[in-house]
């Protein structure tokens, strides 16, 4: 595991009380998974929204969506946290 991933699940663990374990499970069921396809990219928005007990509004939804369709999606930390914070 690069330190980049590690640094993302330990965030996602400590900030939105996510089980990496449920994070691995949903990655393999979207491995192959068509993230140009916006039906397939809100489904998973969606359901990682539920897995963190979290609700997401749909001007964020269609933010993320959007910027993960137009593959617009920073890698870095920070600039996702930006992205999520909004």
């Amino acid at each position: 595991m690069s330190n980049f991933q590690k640094n993302l699940f330990d965030n996602l663990q400590k900030n939105a009380n996510i089980d990496p374990d449920e994070v691995y499970k949903v990655a393999n069921s979207v491995k192959h998974a068509d993230f140009s396809d916006e039906k397939t990219v809100r489904k998973l928005v969606r359901h990682l929204a539920k897995v963190a007990n979290r609700p997401i509004s749909k001007e964020k939804e269609d933010k993320i969506v959007k910027s993960i369709t137009n593959k617009n999606m920073p890698m870095d930390m920070q600039s996702l946290n930006q992205i999520f914070k909004k």
